[in-house]
Protein backbone atom coordinates (compact mmCIF):
# COMPACT_ATOMS: atom_id res chain seq x y z
CA UNK A 1 0.00 0.00 0.00
CA UNK A 2 0.96 3.68 -0.93
CA UNK A 3 1.38 6.51 1.46
CA UNK A 4 -1.62 8.91 0.57
CA UNK A 5 -1.20 11.14 -1.84
CA UNK A 6 -2.67 13.73 -3.90
CA UNK A 7 -3.44 12.17 -7.25
CA UNK A 8 -4.20 15.09 -9.38
CA UNK A 9 -4.22 19.05 -8.76
CA UNK A 10 -6.09 21.34 -11.00
CA UNK A 11 -6.04 24.61 -9.22
CA UNK A 12 -2.61 24.16 -7.69
CA UNK A 13 -3.86 25.30 -4.59
CA UNK A 14 -5.43 22.83 -1.95
CA UNK A 15 -6.01 26.34 0.35
CA UNK A 16 -8.46 28.06 -2.52
CA UNK A 17 -11.02 29.67 -0.41
CA UNK A 18 -14.58 28.32 -0.57
CA UNK A 19 -13.01 24.57 -1.12
CA UNK A 20 -15.52 21.47 -0.43
CA UNK A 21 -13.70 18.25 0.64
CA UNK A 22 -15.55 15.61 0.56
CA UNK A 23 -15.09 12.21 2.60
CA UNK A 24 -16.12 9.46 -0.05
CA UNK A 25 -14.59 5.82 1.61
CA UNK A 26 -14.99 4.15 -1.08
CA UNK A 27 -16.41 5.04 -4.69
CA UNK A 28 -18.24 2.95 -7.34
CA UNK A 29 -17.60 1.92 -10.93
CA UNK A 30 -21.01 2.31 -11.77
CA UNK A 31 -22.29 1.20 -15.62
CA UNK A 32 -25.19 1.99 -17.12
CA UNK A 33 -26.98 1.24 -20.07
CA UNK A 34 -29.32 3.43 -21.39
CA UNK A 35 -31.62 3.15 -24.74
CA UNK A 36 -29.88 4.56 -28.20
CA UNK A 37 -29.90 4.99 -32.10
CA UNK A 38 -28.39 1.65 -32.01
CA UNK A 39 -30.20 -0.84 -29.34
CA UNK A 40 -28.25 0.61 -26.36
CA UNK A 41 -25.58 2.79 -24.93
CA UNK A 42 -23.42 2.57 -22.26
CA UNK A 43 -22.39 4.91 -19.91
CA UNK A 44 -19.45 4.22 -17.37
CA UNK A 45 -18.63 6.79 -14.64
CA UNK A 46 -17.49 6.83 -11.07
CA UNK A 47 -20.31 6.87 -8.54
CA UNK A 48 -21.42 6.54 -4.90
CA UNK A 49 -22.20 9.42 -2.47
CA UNK A 50 -19.56 11.16 -1.84
CA UNK A 51 -18.52 11.21 -6.02
CA UNK A 52 -22.44 12.29 -6.70
CA UNK A 53 -21.88 15.08 -4.03
CA UNK A 54 -18.50 16.25 -5.39
CA UNK A 55 -20.08 16.87 -9.07
CA UNK A 56 -22.43 18.78 -7.60
CA UNK A 57 -19.91 20.81 -6.04
CA UNK A 58 -17.61 21.18 -8.67
CA UNK A 59 -20.68 22.16 -11.23
CA UNK A 60 -21.79 25.16 -8.63
CA UNK A 61 -18.12 26.41 -8.74
CA UNK A 62 -16.24 25.10 -5.67
CA UNK A 63 -13.25 23.98 -5.18
CA UNK A 64 -13.68 20.31 -3.94
CA UNK A 65 -11.16 17.63 -3.18
CA UNK A 66 -12.70 13.86 -2.66
CA UNK A 67 -10.71 12.11 0.25
CA UNK A 68 -11.32 8.15 -1.01
CA UNK A 69 -9.98 4.30 -1.31
CA UNK A 70 -9.37 3.18 -4.59
CA UNK A 71 -8.48 -0.92 -5.50
CA UNK A 72 -8.28 -3.28 -7.97
CA UNK A 73 -9.25 -2.98 -11.91
CA UNK A 74 -12.30 -1.50 -10.56
CA UNK A 75 -10.80 0.71 -8.51
CA UNK A 76 -8.15 1.91 -10.83
CA UNK A 77 -10.77 2.75 -13.45
CA UNK A 78 -13.20 4.54 -11.26
CA UNK A 79 -9.68 7.12 -10.12
CA UNK A 80 -9.47 7.48 -13.60
CA UNK A 81 -12.30 8.54 -14.28
CA UNK A 82 -12.52 11.01 -11.64
CA UNK A 83 -8.85 12.38 -12.83
CA UNK A 84 -10.28 13.07 -15.85
CA UNK A 85 -13.09 14.94 -15.09
CA UNK A 86 -10.64 17.44 -13.29
CA UNK A 87 -11.16 16.39 -9.43
CA UNK A 88 -8.80 16.66 -6.75
CA UNK A 89 -8.60 13.39 -5.45
CA UNK A 90 -6.25 12.49 -2.80
CA UNK A 91 -6.33 8.39 -3.07
CA UNK A 92 -5.43 5.64 -1.01
CA UNK A 93 -4.45 2.29 -2.43
CA UNK A 94 -6.54 -0.79 -0.93
CA UNK A 95 -6.36 -4.13 -1.51
CA UNK A 96 -9.75 -5.28 -2.38
CA UNK A 97 -11.59 -4.10 -5.57
CA UNK A 98 -13.74 -1.14 -5.55
CA UNK A 99 -17.40 -2.19 -5.44
CA UNK A 100 -19.31 -1.62 -8.82
CA UNK A 101 -22.68 -2.21 -10.88
CA UNK A 102 -24.55 -2.57 -14.06
CA UNK A 103 -27.46 -0.84 -14.24
CA UNK A 104 -30.01 -2.07 -17.42
CA UNK A 105 -32.21 1.78 -17.94
CA UNK A 106 -33.30 1.01 -21.70
CA UNK A 107 -37.36 0.57 -20.54
CA UNK A 108 -36.68 4.04 -18.78
CA UNK A 109 -36.61 2.15 -15.01
CA UNK A 110 -33.54 1.05 -13.30
CA UNK A 111 -32.81 -2.62 -13.01
CA UNK A 112 -29.80 -3.70 -11.27
CA UNK A 113 -27.82 -6.54 -13.76
CA UNK A 114 -24.74 -6.59 -11.69
CA UNK A 115 -23.81 -5.05 -7.72
CA UNK A 116 -20.81 -6.31 -6.01
CA UNK A 117 -20.13 -5.91 -2.72
CA UNK A 118 -17.72 -3.32 -1.18
CA UNK A 119 -15.17 -5.23 1.42
CA UNK A 120 -14.20 -3.46 4.88
CA UNK A 121 -11.00 -1.63 4.83
CA UNK A 122 -8.44 -3.11 6.66
CA UNK A 123 -6.97 -0.94 9.72
CA UNK A 124 -4.09 0.35 8.17
CA UNK A 125 -6.23 1.92 5.01
CA UNK A 126 -8.29 3.63 7.45
CA UNK A 127 -5.90 5.01 9.23
CA UNK A 128 -4.35 6.41 6.01
CA UNK A 129 -7.79 7.75 5.05
CA UNK A 130 -8.52 9.45 8.34
CA UNK A 131 -5.34 11.14 8.40
CA UNK A 132 -5.64 12.45 4.79
CA UNK A 133 -9.49 14.03 5.59
CA UNK A 134 -8.46 15.53 8.79
CA UNK A 135 -5.19 17.32 6.71
CA UNK A 136 -7.42 18.14 4.39
CA UNK A 137 -10.23 19.87 6.25
CA UNK A 138 -7.72 22.35 7.78
CA UNK A 139 -7.56 24.30 4.40
CA UNK A 140 -11.82 23.65 3.98
CA UNK A 141 -14.56 26.29 4.55
CA UNK A 142 -16.76 23.09 4.17
CA UNK A 143 -16.51 19.23 5.15
CA UNK A 144 -18.81 16.64 3.92
CA UNK A 145 -19.00 13.08 5.21
CA UNK A 146 -20.75 10.81 3.09
CA UNK A 147 -20.82 7.45 3.52
CA UNK A 148 -20.17 4.32 1.66
CA UNK A 149 -22.94 1.78 -0.29
CA UNK A 150 -21.63 -1.35 2.12
CA UNK A 151 -22.70 -1.37 5.26
CA UNK A 152 -19.19 -3.38 6.32
CA UNK A 153 -16.54 -0.92 5.21
CA UNK A 154 -15.74 0.99 7.87
CA UNK A 155 -17.26 1.10 11.23
CA UNK A 156 -19.77 3.32 12.23
CA UNK A 157 -17.60 5.27 15.05
CA UNK A 158 -15.11 6.36 12.02
CA UNK A 159 -17.95 9.41 11.89
CA UNK A 160 -17.76 10.22 15.64
CA UNK A 161 -14.30 10.44 15.68
CA UNK A 162 -14.45 12.22 12.49
CA UNK A 163 -16.98 14.83 13.55
CA UNK A 164 -15.56 15.12 16.95
CA UNK A 165 -11.65 15.77 15.31
CA UNK A 166 -12.92 17.79 12.74
CA UNK A 167 -14.32 20.38 15.50
CA UNK A 168 -11.26 21.46 16.34
CA UNK A 169 -10.63 23.57 13.12
CA UNK A 170 -12.20 26.24 11.44
CA UNK A 171 -14.72 24.32 8.99
CA UNK A 172 -18.00 23.30 8.91
CA UNK A 173 -18.68 19.70 9.27
CA UNK A 174 -21.82 18.53 7.47
CA UNK A 175 -23.16 14.88 7.29
CA UNK A 176 -25.36 12.84 4.83
CA UNK A 177 -25.83 9.87 6.91
CA UNK A 178 -28.79 7.64 8.78
CA UNK A 179 -29.04 4.64 10.77
CA UNK A 180 -25.75 3.69 13.16
CA UNK A 181 -23.85 6.62 11.28
CA UNK A 182 -25.37 9.08 11.87
CA UNK A 183 -26.58 7.98 15.57
CA UNK A 184 -22.37 8.14 15.71
CA UNK A 185 -21.65 11.13 13.81
CA UNK A 186 -24.61 12.68 16.39
CA UNK A 187 -22.47 11.94 19.73
CA UNK A 188 -19.21 13.43 17.85
CA UNK A 189 -20.95 17.15 17.18
CA UNK A 190 -21.88 18.37 13.51
CA UNK A 191 -23.39 21.59 12.13
CA UNK A 192 -25.59 20.50 9.91
CA UNK A 193 -27.29 17.40 9.11
CA UNK A 194 -29.57 16.91 5.99
CA UNK A 195 -31.43 13.30 5.91
CA UNK A 196 -34.38 12.07 3.84
CA UNK A 197 -37.94 11.63 5.00
CA UNK A 198 -37.50 7.51 3.97
CA UNK A 199 -34.45 7.83 6.33
CA UNK A 200 -35.90 9.15 9.52
CA UNK A 201 -38.82 6.69 8.57
CA UNK A 202 -36.21 3.66 8.68
CA UNK A 203 -34.29 4.56 11.58
CA UNK A 204 -37.90 4.80 13.89
CA UNK A 205 -37.29 8.52 14.61
CA UNK A 206 -40.84 9.22 13.31
CA UNK A 207 -42.91 6.90 15.45
CA UNK A 208 -44.26 5.03 12.87
CA UNK A 209 -43.84 1.34 11.96
CA UNK A 210 -41.72 1.71 8.57
CA UNK A 211 -44.37 -1.41 7.19
CA UNK A 212 -47.28 0.85 7.76
CA UNK A 213 -50.07 1.44 5.00
CA UNK A 214 -49.70 4.76 5.89
CA UNK A 215 -45.70 4.93 6.97
CA UNK A 216 -45.04 7.21 3.74
CA UNK A 217 -47.30 10.00 4.75
CA UNK A 218 -45.92 10.21 8.14
CA UNK A 219 -47.01 13.41 9.74
CA UNK A 220 -45.42 16.78 9.16
CA UNK A 221 -45.34 17.64 12.94
CA UNK A 222 -44.05 14.04 13.48
CA UNK A 223 -40.91 15.21 11.59
CA UNK A 224 -40.02 18.52 13.06
CA UNK A 225 -40.21 16.11 16.43
CA UNK A 226 -37.49 14.51 14.97
CA UNK A 227 -35.80 17.17 13.95
CA UNK A 228 -35.93 19.02 16.80
CA UNK A 229 -34.31 15.59 19.18
CA UNK A 230 -31.64 15.42 16.33
CA UNK A 231 -30.71 18.84 17.43
CA UNK A 232 -31.01 18.26 20.97
CA UNK A 233 -28.37 15.27 20.02
CA UNK A 234 -25.65 16.83 18.37
CA UNK A 235 -26.81 18.83 15.28
CA UNK A 236 -26.60 22.59 14.63
CA UNK A 237 -29.33 22.72 11.88
CA UNK A 238 -30.89 20.24 10.40
CA UNK A 239 -32.54 19.40 6.91
CA UNK A 240 -35.11 16.87 5.82
CA UNK A 241 -35.57 16.18 1.92
CA UNK A 242 -39.14 14.96 1.47
CA UNK A 243 -39.26 14.34 -2.14
CA UNK A 244 -42.28 16.04 -4.32
CA UNK A 245 -43.20 18.13 -0.43
CA UNK A 246 -40.44 20.23 -0.44
CA UNK A 247 -37.75 20.42 2.00
CA UNK A 248 -37.56 21.24 5.94
CA UNK A 249 -34.79 23.08 7.51
CA UNK A 250 -34.58 23.66 11.12
CA UNK A 251 -32.66 26.68 11.52
CA UNK A 252 -31.29 28.67 14.53
CA UNK A 253 -34.64 26.90 16.29
CA UNK A 254 -37.00 28.10 13.49
CA UNK A 255 -38.42 25.39 10.67
CA UNK A 256 -38.86 26.63 7.50
CA UNK A 257 -40.09 25.16 4.45
CA UNK A 258 -38.56 25.46 1.09
CA UNK A 259 -40.24 24.60 -1.95
CA UNK A 260 -39.22 23.99 -5.70
CA UNK A 261 -41.28 24.33 -8.44
CA UNK A 262 -42.63 20.63 -9.51
CA UNK A 263 -40.40 19.27 -12.47
CA UNK A 264 -40.59 16.53 -15.00
CA UNK A 265 -38.99 13.50 -13.55
CA UNK A 266 -36.91 11.68 -15.86
CA UNK A 267 -34.51 9.54 -12.39
CA UNK A 268 -35.08 10.55 -9.10
CA UNK A 269 -31.86 8.59 -7.98
CA UNK A 270 -29.15 11.24 -6.58
CA UNK A 271 -31.53 14.19 -6.21
CA UNK A 272 -30.97 14.40 -2.45
CA UNK A 273 -27.15 14.05 -2.97
CA UNK A 274 -27.77 17.18 -5.25
CA UNK A 275 -29.61 19.12 -2.34
CA UNK A 276 -26.54 18.16 -0.14
CA UNK A 277 -23.72 19.08 -2.34
CA UNK A 278 -25.34 22.78 -3.77
CA UNK A 279 -25.99 23.27 0.08
CA UNK A 280 -22.23 22.68 1.04
CA UNK A 281 -20.93 24.38 -2.23
CA UNK A 282 -23.33 27.58 -1.26
CA UNK A 283 -22.45 27.67 1.87
CA UNK A 284 -18.47 27.19 1.04
CA UNK A 285 -18.93 30.37 -1.61
CA UNK A 286 -21.16 32.50 0.08
CA UNK A 287 -20.42 32.31 3.67
CA UNK A 288 -23.49 30.96 6.80
CA UNK A 289 -26.71 31.83 5.09
CA UNK A 290 -28.09 28.72 5.56
CA UNK A 291 -31.67 30.00 4.26
CA UNK A 292 -29.56 30.63 1.18
CA UNK A 293 -28.20 27.69 0.85
CA UNK A 294 -31.37 25.72 1.24
CA UNK A 295 -33.50 27.80 -1.54
CA UNK A 296 -30.10 26.51 -3.41
CA UNK A 297 -30.24 23.03 -2.71
CA UNK A 298 -33.56 22.56 -3.20
CA UNK A 299 -32.93 24.08 -6.70
CA UNK A 300 -30.83 21.53 -7.11
CA UNK A 301 -32.40 18.69 -6.22
CA UNK A 302 -35.52 19.54 -8.46
CA UNK A 303 -33.28 20.13 -11.30
CA UNK A 304 -31.47 16.90 -10.70
CA UNK A 305 -34.70 14.44 -11.23
CA UNK A 306 -34.92 15.99 -15.33
CA UNK A 307 -31.07 14.75 -16.38
CA UNK A 308 -30.11 11.48 -16.43
CA UNK A 309 -26.85 11.85 -15.11
CA UNK A 310 -26.01 11.71 -10.94
CA UNK A 311 -25.14 14.95 -9.31
CA UNK A 312 -24.61 16.68 -12.45
CA UNK A 313 -26.51 20.24 -12.89
CA UNK A 314 -25.84 23.44 -14.73
CA UNK A 315 -24.66 26.45 -12.85
CA UNK A 316 -26.99 29.09 -14.02
CA UNK A 317 -30.23 26.57 -14.40
CA UNK A 318 -29.56 25.50 -10.99
CA UNK A 319 -29.42 29.73 -9.80
CA UNK A 320 -32.03 30.61 -11.62
CA UNK A 321 -34.33 27.89 -10.36
CA UNK A 322 -33.44 29.12 -6.61
CA UNK A 323 -35.04 32.50 -7.35
CA UNK A 324 -38.64 30.70 -7.69
CA UNK A 325 -37.93 28.20 -4.64
CA UNK A 326 -40.09 29.40 -1.90
CA UNK A 327 -38.79 29.70 1.18
CA UNK A 328 -41.29 30.25 4.19
CA UNK A 329 -41.49 30.36 8.10
CA UNK A 330 -43.51 26.85 9.17
CA UNK A 331 -45.88 27.98 12.30
CA UNK A 332 -46.44 25.93 15.12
Amino acid sequence: MTAPGRAHSPSGDEDAPGRVVVFAPAPLLTITIEAGRFGGEVHVHAGGQGVWQARMVAALGAPVTICATFGGETGRVAKALLLDEGFDVVAIDRADHAAAYVHDRRDGERSPVVETDDPPLSRHELDELYAATLREAMGAAVVLLSGPAGDEVLPADTYRRLAADLGAFDCLVMVDLAGERLDHALQGGVDIVKVSHEELLDDGRLGVDAGHADAGRADESAIVEAMHRLRSEGAGAVIVSRESEGVLALIDGTVVRATAPDMEVVDTKGAGDSLTAAIAATLAREGVDLRRAVAVGAAAGALNVTRHGLGTGDEGAILALAQHVVVTDREG
